[in-house]
């Protein structure tokens, strides 16, 4: 559910604007009227897990490269 309440309001009832978040509501903000924050629950990421493509990079892809590939990239 969503809620909107105006800047004083928010102040007033802070506390309980944030246990209605807690509970899966989101609260918008506004100034007379006109939408200026939204307070939506915090979703918590999982970690990401590094080396999940499969293959391997040959070794000549470590070689240094040729002088017109580097003179192509100073501009």
């Amino acid at each position: 559910m969503t809620l909107t309440v105006n800047i004083q309001d928010a102040k007033t009832n802070f506390s309980k604007l944030l246990a209605s978040v807690a509970l899966g509501d989101e609260v918008i903000i506004a100034n007379r009227g006109t939408p200026v924050a939204r307070i939506e629950p915090f979703v918590k990421t999982t970690k990401r897990q590094l080396g999940f493509v499969k293959g391997v990079l040959p070794e000549s892809f470590f070689d240094p490269l040729p002088e017109e590939e580097l003179n192509a990239w100073n501009l």
